[in-house]
């Protein structure tokens, strides 16, 4: 039998996916029209003799969680339980806190996955590989060019073997063009490694006499403090793949995810892909529309649009290129390119709402996504613009490449902030 684990992190990350996770836990982001973490799921719910997928995070549980786990399970007639740290132990500390879960039952291997990734998953050619392979561990690994490299766990192997012979996560120099893509397949001997840099933290915290040193013994790396150990030494190989991947980071690099899965949606699921019918409004390349949405039949949508629950959109409105997220409203004629636009936020007639879009460079095959920070030397970085939840953009406005908050005057109600 086989288990999967997704890292879902908790609230003090995401920080770069800010405003939109404010409002809710950022695996729960729709991505393509569904929960990012939905196409995960979707992915493991696939894999044959597959009992049981374990999200380990430290959300607080909330009733979006609980109701997105409900429906899950109801849909992919698997179990699916959250396991919530006590505190962060990072990557590899909280599959280590709840091994006897994961173990339970027996699983001869299991997947471990970080939510913030968007993939083809080709877990069952990782499978097929870690056989071939003597059934050891394996990290998933795909290209990039020398200079984004640096911005990943960087992988050095053995071209005949496959075997992980360095691994160094962030180098400052040029290692490797082969990058951790965060989605690995472990058998349960790694326990065995992590609790050797365990009992070494524990060591370590004691002879520094700290106080609460227990705590901080289990905040445990996988790239840092298992990778770098298991290299050259047999035990951990990679499977590159040329599918696609791309980190979700930024909320730039949420709409470049749409753009993946909406594409592959012409393999997977046909059905949730618009197409063009008389009297319903016209579709240019890949669009998902939630079956709730209003849409006048005059406004055009395409390529790489996502519109969500309940959704209302106007005669005449153009989209392109945009997540439209649960309740908003676009009146007639506004433009929408390049951007997010907030639960229940309306923009007004002839408005038009423009980012940039943070694409990687088409020119190069093997160059990634940069997730870049909002914010850089005190300025907005140019990036997709975020409407936040509840915004209200007047008519025959033009916003360009910013984040608009809701933003509370105690003397003229709910007005709009803008960060420029």
């Amino acid at each position: 039998m086989l288990k999967a684990v997704i890292l879902i992190g908790g609230l003090q990350k995401g920080t770069r996916f800010r405003p939109l996770s404010f409002e809710v836990p950022k695996p729960l982001f729709p991505v393509a029209g569904v929960p990012m973490l939905q196409h995960h799921i979707e992915a493991c719910a696939k894999v044959p003799n597959m009992k049981e997928i374990l999200l380990v995070g430290f959300y607080q549980p909330n009733e979006a969680l609980s109701r997105f786990l409900s429906n899950a399970q109801q849909e992919f007639k698997i179990p699916i339980r959250y396991l919530q740290e006590y505190s962060a132990l990072s990557t590899a500390g909280g599959i280590y806190h709840f091994r006897d879960q994961i173990l339970s039952g027996g699983p001869v291997a299991f997947f471990i996955m970080n939510a913030d990734v968007c993939s083809e998953f080709p877990l069952l050619e990782m499978l097929e590989f870690q056989k071939e392979h003597g059934n050891t561990h394996v990290i998933l690994g795909t290209t990039a060019n020398r200079k984004q490299s640096m911005n990943y766990g960087c992988i050095v192997e053995n071209q005949d073997t496959n075997e992980v012979l360095h691994y160094v996560e962030k180098p400052s120099t040029f290692v490797s063009d082969i990058i951790n893509c965060g989605i690995y397949l472990f058998t349960p001997e790694i326990f065995e490694h992590i609790g050797l840099i365990f009992q070494k933290n524990q060591q370590d915290l004691l002879l520094e006499e700290q106080m609460n040193g227990w705590q901080r013994a289990e905040v445990i790396r996988l790239e840092q403090d298992i990778f770098t150990a298991l290299a050259g030494r047999e035990k951990l190989y990679v499977y590159k793949t040329d599918r696609f991947w791309s980190q979700i980071k930024s909320a730039g690099s949420a709409i470049y995810a749409s753009r993946l899965y909406l594409n592959q949606y012409h393999k997977t699921h046909p059905e949730r892909l618009a197409s063009n019918e008389e009297g319903r409004p016209t579709i240019r390349g890949n669009v998902y529309i939630h079956p709730t949405a209003n849409i006048d039949p005059t406004a055009v949508l395409g390529p790489n649009v996502s519109i969500g629950t309940g959704v209302t959109i106007g005669a005449g409105v153009r989209i392109r290129e945009s997540i439209i997220l649960h309740g908003a409203t676009l009146q007639d004629h506004s433009c929408v390119l390049n951007s997010i636009v907030g639960w229940d936020s309306t923009i007004g007639k002839w408005a038009r709402v423009e980012g940039t879009p943070s694409d990687p460079n088409p020119n190069d095959p093997y160059a990634k996504i940069d997730s870049e920070t909002l914010f850089r030397e005190g300025k907005l970085t140019p990036s997709i613009t975020i409407l936040g939840c509840n915004v209200n953009i007047p008519s025959e406005v033009i916003i360009l490449n910013a984040i608009v908050l809701p933003h509370k005057d105690l003397n003229r109600g709910f007005k709009n902030q803008i960060i420029l």
